[in-house]
């Protein structure tokens, strides 16, 4: 069994460290999230790349590697919350040692590109926090950003789902499959998992609970990234499968349509298993983009309606925890 390290809980007074690892910004892009912490009683560092532009990314791979390390190495720094995302990131892998986090880990905090950085950890044996990041959070509800907080000052996660068959329809949702389940909790942007296929940071979610979720992608696209999770045997093994925002998904000819959602295209990759299958959750490129807590245990539970993911709490840390 693998063991599972899972950063302290934060308190007010510590510091929290927001860093581009990938595309640029302005610290005035950054208000909302700066006044967001503050109001949580943290301490924010805005990195060096912060206003920085190198084309698209907020400085060349060599300095945006080295203000992601600045950040893991300062021991002031309690957590690091990715300023937003894009692409890039990637570029940080082969620069960036992510091993004093097994020794003083912090939470790691981001989604979309930020993938790549949750997939590291994994492998790594760290845990991480799936969750939007302080660009544009203003426009995010207020679970979300409720959910970010609960997340880094309670390490606990209570996300409940309810959808009408009304609802259901007109967002285009298959039926959930109803079950329960635990295991640690997995996963991210399918394009991002699906680039690291073959790599030391390939995820292996073998008795996992998987989690999934892609922005603005062609449906051949999201047809050819989940053939090749199906023949790598990815929903083989899985304890359960969680399905979030699949956004802004689109044909390349609409006149000629590839003919099968990104969610049916889902629903037909684990049609074989019997696992608890929930989709529409609220994590993802949406609104309301709720707080996942990765590499944690968690339970699943999945009713024909909706569904809810749970971790109980942790009052002190770190931990190392069985997965």
């Amino acid at each position: 069994m693998s063991r599972i390290v899972i950063p302290p809980v934060l308190a007010p007074g510590d510091t929290l460290a927001i860093v581009p690892t990938a595309r640029s910004i302005t610290a005035e892009e950054l208000n909302e999230g700066v006044a967001l912490a503050s109001a949580w009683g943290l301490k924010v560092r805005l990195g060096a790349g912060v206003g920085r532009k190198h084309f698209q990314q907020a400085g060349t791979e060599e300095e945006r590697a080295t203000d992601l390390q600045a950040a893991i190495n300062d021991p002031e720094v309690k957590a690091i919350w990715c300023a937003r995302g894009g692409y890039g990131t990637v570029h940080l892998l082969d620069k960036v040692d992510l091993s004093p986090l097994l020794k003083s880990p912090k939470w790691l905090v981001g989604f979309s590109d930020v993938t790549v950085l949750h997939n590291a950890l994994h492998a790594l044996g760290v845990a991480s926090l799936h969750a939007q990041m302080p660009f544009a959070i203003g426009s995010k509800t207020k679970a979300c950003r409720n959910s970010i907080k609960e997340a880094l000052f309670e390490c606990r996660m209570n996300i409940s789902l309810e959808v009408s068959e009304e609802d259901r329809h007109q967002q285009g949702l298959p039926a959930n499959r109803a079950g329960s389940c635990q295991g640690v909790l997995v996963g991210g942007n399918l394009s991002v998992l699906y680039s690291q296929r073959g790599t030391p940071n390939d995820l292996d979610p073998s008795g996992k609970i998987l989690f999934l979720e892609d922005l603005d992608e062609l449906l051949y696209h999201v047809d050819r990234m989940t053939r090749n999770l199906i023949l790598g045997q990815w929903f083989h093994g899985l304890a359960g499968l969680v399905v979030g925002g699949m956004t802004d998904m689109h044909d390349k000819n609409r006149a000629d349509p590839f003919g099968r959602s990104a969610l049916a295209i889902l629903e037909q990759a684990v049609a074989p298993f019997s696992y608890p299958v929930c989709y529409g959750f609220p994590a993802g490129h949406i609104g309301d983009n709720r707080t996942l807590i990765l590499g944690e245990r968690t339970t699943l539970n999945v009713t024909t309606t909706g569904a809810s993911l749970s971790v109980g709490g942790d009052p002190s840390g770190p931990d190392v925890r069985g997965a």
